[in-house]
């Protein structure tokens, strides 16, 4: 099912229909889904197996796309096959009730954690940036962070702004894969967003799946239209421009905003970041030659015009927030890449996670998704009636109404919504009871990166933990095991998604509902476990909403907390 244009290969697309390909579905499962990741309607770089996130990518090298297709393709029910950071490195004999892939992506020893340390071992062919959700082959577009960044945006609204948006003013930039979600959320919520973009084509894409409203690349003509018609309907535009230039000259023309933000690729400064006085395409050149010639003249010239650039950005950032303007950083890295680079101040803005979305995640709550592994439309809408039917919330209803209105498909039909324990395995448990009813084809059940036991990220999801914990990595990691011991349908584990190498730990799960009983054992053990850590993990650090969940739903805290 590969494109190629003049024998250059330009992603991939999963086929479509009950027609297995593999030897049984969680083997196709998993081989639709990496397809899928690198479709050119859900990757931002198809072409390089970028799928969102600076470089993160799905496979290491075509090649090695090629021998995982093919290693899927002819993998037993008794087997497991084995990813290294993008690459297939054995088929192992295992048993059904064992997961049959396992992936671990860009695991660095601490002491050699760093950007130069892995830019080495990356040019050597080594190892790879996967990300969170590339690697795991689980990505699902730009829905995927929607539900965070509503989340988020209703938070600082309930927090700020009596709830609403409506006449409020949101600067922020980046309308990649993760910052592609910022104009809708915003302006779902009233607000008028200014989202500021280097790449034309990018910004043509997000305004075309109706991510944005309109493209400019013209500065005035955005600040008009960021206020035109009715102030209490939500609006979002797009600049073409480099944040590094437009937030200083924002400031400098006393233009007022309620709050900023920026969703860049940050956290991966020469790949994520362009800096000012160059185009997209002539940063990725730059970026791919410094790759290259590590320690060059010309390498440390693009790096210091980055430098240069983040100080900028993160300086107007701090003079709207001295201004009065709320001020927080997206996770993307921003603040410590501009600290290394050398502007001051930047730890007074704080993190979305610990000044806004902490509750949720103390309560166990996270971001749940599935995939349509037939490619049927109707699956979708079948699968979330489903689920209404088990929790039938009216913000359940609100979510997904929205999305069918809303949120254009990328790739296969997927749904990601927010759920915690005891509702995860409920609706997961229904929807593999579709599934055998022969109502829906299969489908690929499972979480983002971003859940709360799943990922050690200091200055992203565990900044300001309760008990200091921000660092313990051990989480995600018995997240993994623990999957895996489940029977996962495939389990994956990284290094520095989100935030760069070195800085944060994750894991990730996805289990293939197709029907069967081996598919009900494995839901009801790992959507059960899986969300139950979640909970353990906040109540040993001594939320009291954790606590307050486990004593209800029976979580053993093994006596100690």
């Amino acid at each position: 099912m590969d494109a190629s244009v003049t024998g250059v290969r330009i992603g991939t697309r999963a086929p479509l229909g009950t027609e297995l390909s593999c030897p049984g579905w969680e083997q196709e499962g998993a081989l639709r889904c990496l397809m899928n990741t690198l479709d050119p309607a859900v990757a931002e770089d198809s072409s390089r197996l970028i799928v969102y996130g600076g470089r993160g990518r799905a496979a290491r090298s075509w090649e090695d796309y090629d021998r995982i297709v093919a290693a899927l393709r002819r993998l037993s029910d008794e087997q497991t096959l084995l990813v290294q950071s993008g690459r297939p490195v054995a088929v192992l004999p295992s048993h059904a009730d064992a997961p049959r892939v396992l992936i671990s992506t860009a695991m660095l020893v601490p002491a050699w954690s760093d950007e130069q340390e892995f830019a080495r071992l990356e040019t050597a062919g080594l190892t790879m940036f996967g990300q969170m959700t590339a690697a795991s082959w689980f990505y699902i577009g730009t829905q995927g962070i929607l539900g965070f960044t509503h989340e988020t945006f209703a938070a600082i609204a309930r927090r700020h702004f009596g709830g609403t948006l409506s006449g409020r003013r949101v600067l922020t930039a980046g309308l990649g894969g993760m910052g592609g979600a910022q104009g809708l959320a915003i302006a779902n919520l009233g607000g008028r967003a200014l989202i500021v973009e280097v790449d034309p084509e990018r910004a043509a894409r997000r305004a075309r799946d109706g991510w944005v409203d309109t493209v400019t690349s013209d500065y005035g003509e955005a600040l008009a239209a960021l206020d035109a018609g009715d102030s209490r309907r939500g609006r979002a535009v797009a600049l073409v421009a480099n944040i590094a230039e437009i937030a200083p000259r924002l400031v400098g023309d006393g233009v007022s905003f309620d709050v900023a933000t920026d969703q860049t690729a940050a956290h991966d400064p020469r790949h994520g970041y362009v800096p000012i006085g160059c185009t997209a395409d002539q940063a990725r050149a730059a970026a791919d030659a410094a790759d290259r010639e590590q320690g060059q003249a010309a390498a440390r010239a693009f790096d210091g015009a980055i430098r240069r650039s983040l100080v900028a950005h993160a300086e107007a950032l701090l003079a709207l927030r001295d201004r009065g303007t709320i001020v927080f950083e997206y996770g993307n890295g921003l603040r410590a890449q501009a600290a290394i680079a050398g502007a001051g101040r930047v730890e007074e803005i704080p993190g979305f996670v610990a000044e806004y979305v902490r509750p949720i995640l103390a309560r166990g709550v996270g971001a749940y998704r599935w995939i349509c592994l037939s490619g049927d439309p109707e699956d979708l809408r079948r699968t979330e009636d489903a689920a209404l039917d088990v929790i039938g919330t009216d913000s359940l209803a609100g979510w997904f109404s929205l999305a069918r209105a809303r949120v254009p498909r990328q790739g296969l039909p997927a749904r990601v919504c927010w759920l915690g324990l005891g509702e995860r395995e409920a609706v997961s448990a229904r929807l593999n009871e579709l599934v055998a009813r022969g109502d829906v084809g299969p489908l690929a059940l499972g979480r983002d990166h971003m859940d709360p036991h799943s990922v050690a990220s200091p200055s992203r999801e565990t900044e300001g933990m309760r008990d200091g914990s921000d660092a313990i990595a051990d989480w995600p990691i018995l997240s993994a095991l623990l999957s895996a011991a489940q029977g996962a349908s495939w389990v994956a584990v990284g290094n520095g998604g989100g935030v760069g190498i070195g800085r944060s730990i994750h894991s990730a799960m996805t289990v293939v509902a197709d029907g069967s009983e081996l598919a009900a054992r494995k839901i009801a053990r790992v959507f059960h476990s899986d969300p139950a850590l979640g909970v353990a993990r906040y109540a040993h650090a001594g939320y009291p909403e954790a606590l307050e969940e486990a004593s209800r739903s029976g979580v053993d805290l093994a006596g100690s907390a």
